[in-house]
């Protein structure tokens, strides 16, 4: 059965069927594989993507469920090999580590600061509480945020 997606702005057609999670078409289909397949469940946090701007698991995310819906992963942040202003905050405060966690937490935070550009410290908190970093603490990573919403 064959489900056509919106992917980064491009139509593409999925092979698997309507229950075929979003992560493994991005990784297995479009060889998109900033997603990552940590834990499967959406505990982690680490395969989000924006469909429709919203933070959302891919491993938890059917592929029949999305329709005409716009899928937007970390690939399609750093146009033209300039990082997206998210990206380079996080890397001006030395935000990143081992790295498992960063293209789930770049793709949060570029959601909630595209919902609300001015966004305190404790909601972008809450828009990263569904992912799990284990090396970082979050302060450099929420520091690099707050810093981003207050520029706007």
């Amino acid at each position: 059965m064959a489900i056509c997606l919106k992917v980064n702005g491009e139509s593409c057609t999925a092979r698997g069927g309507s229950l075929t999670p979003l992560i493994d078409v991005l990784r297995d289909e479009l060889y998109l594989t900033g997603v990552k397949p940590v834990c499967r469940e959406g505990f982690c946090g680490a395969c989000t993507v924006l469909v429709d701007g919203k933070p959302t698991a891919s491993c938890l995310t059917p592929i029949g469920a999305l329709g005409e819906r716009e899928v937007v992963t970390v690939e399609s942040l750093a146009a033209g090999g300039q990082l997206s202003a998210v990206q380079a905050a996080l890397e001006e405060h030395d935000a990143v580590q081992c790295g498992m966690c960063f293209p789930g937490m770049v793709m949060a935070l570029t959601g909630v600061l595209a919902r609300l550009p001015g966004a305190t410290r404790e909601e972008i908190r809450s828009a990263l509480s569904g992912n799990i970093c284990r090396c970082t603490g979050y302060e450099r990573i929420i520091d690099a945020a707050v810093s981003l919403a207050a520029a706007k």
